[in-house]
């Protein structure tokens, strides 16, 4: 039976599972399930994921949720997959745990907050909350900084001084893509201070399309669609003035 990946392409861990299966060649079968229907949380997904977080996978009689633990799944269980995703060598191994343990309790929570609060809150008509942003601003900043003077420290292109990026890499940089829904003067604020971060996305990018791109697109709509609507907004006030200002500004 065709693996089947259950996800959200507006789930940060959901498009590295996509992506992940995508460049390494991996037959599978994505079965949506969108989260603003509150498709997650319906009886029927979860069978397939008693914790209703996405994403998650079916592969014959297995299944499998959590993102980490099924992109260490499929590096191990396909074929022909490139050593550098997730090595043989325990300790190659055990480094790429240490980076993506750190990252549930720590980069996940900065843009999670951050986007739950500006773009999700308004869509089922609550006001976003400011003093919940300023935390999410906290914690990116802290995990940026992190990321810049440890996890990049070394001359490689990716975390830990590689060359070629791994699972890791990829989890981490979906992540932070979520700040792509952003007006471009919110993320430069949030991202410009961290140069190698930025060219750490850059790398990932590149090693990761033309399927990194693709998977992404669906951020780039809301982003646009933010926009139309903002700007429709500031016509029926009778102005526009209100579209120069970056949205977080405004908190």
């Amino acid at each position: 039976m065709k693996l089947k990946v259950y996800a959200d392409r507006m789930s940060q861990p959901a498009r590295a599972v996509i992506i992940f299966c995508k460049l390494n060649g991996i037959d599978y079968e994505e079965v949506r399930v969108d989260i603003s229907k509150l498709q997650h949380l319906t009886p029927e997904y979860s069978e397939i994921n008693p914790m209703k977080q996405l994403p998650a996978i079916v592969d014959g009689r297995f299944k499998l949720f959590e993102s980490h633990a099924i992109l260490i799944y499929l590096a191990c269980s396909y074929p022909g997959i490139p050593d550098h995703w997730y090595p043989a060598d325990v300790c190659k191994r055990s480094e790429i745990h240490s980076v993506l343990d750190w990252h549930h309790s720590n980069l996940r929570r900065g843009p999670g907050i951050i986007y739950q609060n500006i773009i999700s809150m308004p869509v089922i008509g609550r006001r976003f909350n400011p003093e919940a942003v300023a935390e999410g601003e906290k914690f990116l900043s802290a995990s940026l900084s992190k990321i810049e003077s440890f996890w990049l420290k070394d001359k490689g292109q990716f975390l830990l001084g590689g060359n070629k990026p791994s699972i890791a890499d990829l989890s981490l940089v979906c992540d932070i893509m979520q700040l792509e829904v952003l007006d471009e003067a919110d993320r430069d604020r949030l991202l410009g201070p961290y140069k190698k971060v930025e060219q750490w996305i850059e790398n990932t990018r590149s090693a990761a399309n033309p399927h990194f791109d693709e998977v992404h697109k669906i951020l780039l709509k809301v982003k646009e669609k933010r926009q139309n609507l903002r700007l429709k907004g500031a016509n029926n006030e009778g102005g526009g003035s209100a579209m120069k200002k970056p949205l977080l500004s405004r908190i």
